[in-house]
């Protein structure tokens, strides 16, 4: 057999494979773009009304840790264990800043791939 056997299916005004690639590759390329401007962004975290501030960047990784001073001893235990919890809390808040805004991105681009991940969980997208 020699022909093409998506041959019946592009003839006629049907099915555009062509089409369908260019598509997928326009699709692609606005999926790579919206992720990298998310990791381009800056998303505060912040707790204990500024004590602690982290950073992360669009995707959620951390990029920066600020104390402000003059908030915490550092000689007690206790003090220390409350810094730790502020900073875990204040990343928290950022990683979840930051998933709505690549949500925001990257929905309505991977929203027919299915994955629920950015790039739709398919190789090479996410």
């Amino acid at each position: 057999m020699t022909q093409n056997p998506f041959e019946a299916l592009s003839g006629g005004g049907g099915f555009d494979m062509n089409a369908l690639l260019q598509q997928a590759q326009q699709m692609q390329q606005q999926l790579e773009d919206a992720q990298a401007r998310l990791h381009d962004e800056r998303i505060d975290g912040i707790v204990a009304g500024g004590a602690v501030t982290v950073t992360v960047n669009g995707v959620g990784e951390l990029v920066g840790v600020e104390i402000k001073a003059g908030e915490f001893d550092g000689n007690e235990a206790d003090d220390l264990a409350d810094l730790a919890d502020m900073i875990v809390a204040a990343y928290r808040d950022a990683k979840a800043k930051a998933d709505a805004l690549a949500a925001e991105a990257m929905g309505p681009l991977a929203g027919g791939l299915g994955g629920g991940a950015p790039g739709g969980g398919l190789p090479g997208l996410g």
